[in-house]
């Protein structure tokens, strides 16, 4: 008699549905792996090893976390990692983390950056034509500017311009109207320009110039101790968003507005031209897009934010709020007129430019009657605002 044993019997049955069993486990598992970024021969490899991630810096002009331009920046950066799935992942870099906030243009055509966020107008020493890609004084507001770049022809035009320094952009961003400025004096008249050291970049410093004062360019950060220290008397920056939060309120009695300078100040996306001409056809537009809804976006955050900022500074803080005399406002537009027009003299592709946005801009102001100045003016009167 054979003595038993404890061994278990497999039949062949048995066998081949644990083996079946073991196959599909096993691709499923490759399955898994492969969309999380493994392989059935490394299932513990990440996502970000097994798929190609490019990864870009930019840099900006806008203190960290600033309203508006720090903000907008940083939303951008998350947009676009976001949309691509982060194989196009961009770190933001505030003004004088990686580069000083007016050396932007240079550090991404360089490729010391792949792109920048900036305001176009800062670049003004590149090509006296690059403020029309941003704002000139008597110039279009947001929607206008919009309106040209993306339908009258304007982004042809930047694409032209920026091709000769290697780099190139979308628009991504507008303040809306910006304010006329903070003065410590009193202005009557135009006389109460003479003398007047006031920060203002672009075109607009040349009116200033013209009316008597002296323009300072100077980035966001050095505004307030210049205007304490006084080492300017006057300055604009944006708004009543970012006004607020820089504090001008407590060094400078008089907030004059809207100005003549910026009535729609449109925000870039630079990029090294090399680097966003190997980005493969679907980050390209994924790039595009996120300009395009950041376009959208910043115009009306900034609207909102500043209605309720303005009433803030003259409820809160008894800011005196008023707009520029009629006579001086009338100047001003009539110098800024002069100053625009100039540029088309400097060159054919000036000229070229200056052309396209000018055509449009009266198109524009002839439709406004109608459209949103005609609407606007109607309704305050009907209002008694």
């Amino acid at each position: 008699m054979k003595k038993k044993t404890n061994k278990p019997i497999y039949k062949r049955r048995d066998i081949l549905i644990g083996a079946s069993a073991l196959t599909a486990a096993g691709v499923l598992t490759a399955c898994k792996d492969n969309v999380s970024g493994g392989t059935p021969e490394n299932p513990g490899q990440s996502a970000s090893i097994s798929k190609k991630i490019i990864q870009w810096k930019m840099i900006t002009c806008w203190p960290r976390d600033f309203p508006g331009g720090g903000t907008h920046s940083q939303k951008l950066a998350q947009r676009i990692t976001e949309a691509s799935d982060g194989r196009l992942e961009i770190k933001n870099f505030a003004a004088g983390e990686l580069v000083p906030a007016f050396e932007v243009f240079d550090a991404v055509r360089e490729g010391t950056a792949e792109c920048g966020h900036a305001a176009p107008y800062y670049w003004i020493s590149k090509h006296k034509a690059i403020p029309f890609f941003c704002t000139v004084p008597g110039g279009m507001t947001a929607s206008e500017k919009a309106a040209w770049i993306i339908y009258g022809g304007g982004q042809q035009l930047w694409d032209e311009l920026y091709a000769e320094f290697g780099v190139k952009s979308f628009l991504c961003g507008n303040t809306g109207v910006q304010m006329g400025g903070w003065f410590q004096k009193e202005i009557n008249s135009l006389e109460d320009f003479q003398g007047i050291k006031m920060r203002m970049p672009g075109l607009g410093a040349e009116v200033v110039n013209r009316m008597g004062g002296t323009a300072v360019n100077m980035p966001a950060g050095e505004i307030m101790p210049a205007l304490q220290s006084g080492v300017i008397d006057a300055a604009e920056w944006v708004g009543p968003w970012n006004d607020l939060a820089l504090g001008f309120y407590k060094v400078a009695n008089y907030y004059y507005g809207p100005g003549f300078h910026e009535g729609g100040t449109g925000n870039e996306l630079i990029m090294n031209k090399k680097s966003y001409d190997t980005l493969p056809l679907d980050l390209k537009a994924i790039v595009k897009h996120a300009c395009l809804a950041g376009a959208l976006e910043s115009p009306v955050e900034y609207f909102a934010r500043s209605a309720l900022s303005l009433d803030i500074l003259i409820k809160k803080h008894n800011v005196d709020v008023r707009p520029f005399p009629k006579d001086v406002i009338n100047k001003m537009f009539a110098i800024s007129k002069e100053v625009v027009e100039e540029t088309a003299s400097l060159g054919e592709l000036h000229a070229r430019i200056y052309k396209s946005w000018s055509d449009f801009l009266y198109q524009s102001m002839r439709y406004q009657k109608y459209s949103d100045y005609g609407y606007m003016r109607d309704r305050s009167e009907a209002y008694g605002i």
